[in-house]
């Protein structure tokens, strides 16, 4: 059992060649106007409508450190933030945006969280 959130997108080819070239998705299944991509255990369905969801965060979170910094070399410039400490939430993170301007987050967790 699983699930999948939805996201609308004017750029379909665009953002799918992002979080597959860049971010390091991979494609679950491809429907017409539609490419569902996979992350770990997440599931995003990228739906071409036309408009584009831009109000949502995606995060993706990663166990180290290091990856983190990984991430935001190969998104610099796409960045709205360095990676830091959040003290608030223990976690190391910073943002970016996509190439259809969706604001996405990359952190990883400062303390044990449970197995997935």
């Amino acid at each position: 059992m699983g699930g999948i959130v939805f996201v609308r997108t004017g750029m379909l080819h665009t953002v799918r060649d992002f979080y597959l070239n860049t971010v390091g998705m991979e494609v679950w299944l491809e429907q017409p106007d539609i490419a569902i991509l996979r992350f770990d255990n997440m599931l995003i369905g990228f739906h071409q409508t036309g408009d584009a969801d831009l109000s949502l965060l995606i995060t993706f979170f990663y166990e180290t450190r290091e990856e983190v910094d990984k991430i935001f070399d190969r998104v610099r410039e796409l960045a709205t933030s360095e990676p830091k400490v959040n003290e608030k939430f223990n976690i190391y993170n910073f943002f970016a945006k996509d190439p259809e301007g969706r604001p996405i987050e990359f952190q990883q967790f400062l303390h044990p969280t449970e197995p997935i």
